[in-house]
């Protein structure tokens, strides 16, 4: 009752209630409340992971060795001096740089083909970008079905158009199992960068067109002079972007390949999930992740910068 009158009190006086002390600094950080829950759990789910990979890198976190002895940079020397790592890293650039580049090139050609309104542009829009949202497990089981041999139709489809028997192996024989990853890597992102492409087409001043076809000029000396210089920063930004998830290359790998025959298919990727997750080796397999993002934080930074520096004509 006295505890209801007070209230009635403060009311009748129009005066605040006087809050408690923690309820008063409970008001004054009010805002730091609201983001403390998503703070914690960053700081859970990705500072802590992230420094105790650190600190893992630099001792000797194997499971067939007892123990966790300080060894300095010798998780990283072995890494370093692994012809395996070098190779998969050697592997992983190139693969990456033919894929993006291939993808680049198929993707700007279709994206200048669909800037311009045509009967049917739509639904031909929505099929061309249904590869992005089917997951790269799919796609790799997907193609390792068409081109397995002796029951996949690829090898069947080419003796019918060559008039010769064409007995591939696909995932068996170099170079065709590199061009297979190619080709189910190039089917899946191509449409990623004509997204992009497109994007940045329709946002190019149709007066610009006009203009230069008032003055004379063919297309081709159009595309030269207007298209490309003020296409060039969606072009590097879609490289940048493509070029980062391509040399993380695991999934369509790990179905099609298994990174074989013996290490021939082995990325950085892959590479570090057999280090760590098959030999158990997670201390060299830490380390060679913390190299694998030092060399990837510097390819970033150099795209960035030409990204920064690039603006339209």
């Amino acid at each position: 009752m006295q505890h209801t009158a007070t209230i009635s009190r403060l009311k009748a006086t129009g005066a605040p209630p006087r809050l408690s002390g923690f309820a008063q600094w409970a008001d004054r950080h009010f805002k730091w409340l609201l983001v403390a829950p998503a703070v914690l759990l960053i700081l859970a789910l990705s500072v802590y992971p992230l420094l105790f990979s650190l600190v893992v890198s630099f001792i000797n976190y194997d499971f067939q060795v007892p123990g966790h002895a300080f060894v300095g940079l010798k998780n990283f020397e072995r890494v370093v001096f692994d012809p395996v790592a070098r190779w998969s890293l050697l592997l992983t650039a190139w693969l990456s740089g033919i894929s993006v580049a291939i993808e680049f090139v198929l993707g700007l050609l279709v994206a200048l083909t669909m800037v311009r309104s045509f009967p049917g542009r739509g639904v031909i829009m929505s099929i061309l970008i249904v590869p992005l949202f089917i997951s790269p497990v799919i796609v790799g089981q997907a193609w390792t079905l068409l081109l397995q041999r002796p029951f996949g139709p690829t090898n069947y489809i080419l003796t019918q158009l060559l008039g010769q028997e064409v007995t591939i192996g696909w995932m068996t024989e170099s170079p065709w199992l590199y061009v297979s990853l190619i080709i189910a890597d190039v089917w899946q992102w191509t449409p990623f960068m004509f997204v992009i492409l497109l994007a940045g087409l329709t946002a190019i001043p149709p007066n610009l067109y006009e203009a230069a076809e008032l003055d004379g000029v063919n297309a081709w000396q159009a595309f030269w002079a207007i298209t490309l210089p003020h296409l060039a920063p969606m072009m590097l930004l879609a490289l940048t972007f493509r070029l980062l998830d391509a040399i993380r290359m695991f999934d369509t790998i790990f179905i099609m390949t298994g990174g074989g025959p013996g290490t021939r298919t082995y990325t950085a990727s892959y590479y570090l999930y057999t280090v760590g997750f098959t030999q158990f080796h997670l201390s060299q397999a830490t380390a060679g992740s913390w190299l694998f993002l030092i060399f990837t934080a510097l390819v970033v930074m150099l795209l960035v910068r030409r990204l920064l520096k690039t603006e339209p004509v």
